[in-house]
């Protein structure tokens, strides 16, 4: 463990690969040559770098981002499920046979299940939640605004910080935490 907190066993972690895992998490297009430009090295050295983080499983993979709106899923509802007994596998099941969930987690705490549902209407929210009840019950919340949008994972500082401190954002603004504040 680094004084970030981040596990850097995998020995992969120094501040070039930070920066193109910085990098690749803005924009997941880039070609090896822009990478390869913008942390100062050769294409085929980035490529290898980028290749190991791959087969370490740093990167996991790439992905598609998708406007649910331009889609015509307009609504997005947080659904937590308390299975009935018996019933736990059930539920993840029907989870997974609904393209219309996006997202399910297995959490602890009263309810089991976690899940993330796109719809284009709220009779449609509702025949999802209708498929649940016979096995459990549900307890929606429908988003109103992501003031925090889907982003990349915090990664490890390279480059010091005091023990103590946090990073905010890519733009590298510091805050102290666990002062006297309990901040």
């Amino acid at each position: 463990m680094t004084g970030d907190g981040f596990e850097t066993s995998n020995g992969l972690m120094d501040e070039v690969n930070v920066r193109l895992l910085e990098l690749l998490q803005a924009d997941p297009r880039l070609t090896m040559a822009e990478l390869a430009r913008q942390v100062s090295m050769s294409a085929p050295a980035v490529t290898e770098r980028v290749r190991r983080l791959e087969e370490r499983g740093v990167i996991a993979g790439y992905r598609l981002q998708v406007d649910a709106k331009a889609l015509g899923l307009p609504i997005a509802a947080y659904v937590r499920v308390r299975p009935g007994p018996r019933h736990l596998q059930k539920i993840a099941e029907l989870a997974l046979a609904l393209p219309e969930v996006v997202e399910c987690h297995r959490v602890t705490g009263e309810d089991c299940f976690l899940m993330k549902v796109h719809v284009s209407a709220v009779d449609q929210l509702e025949t999802i939640l209708d498929v649940f009840l016979p096995y459990g019950q549900t307890t929606t919340s429908i988003v109103q605004s992501s003031p925090v949008p889907l982003r990349g994972l915090p990664l490890p500082r390279t480059n010091g910080g005091d023990e103590g401190e946090a990073r905010l954002g890519s733009t590298g603004g510091r805050v102290r935490v666990g002062g006297p504040t309990g901040v």
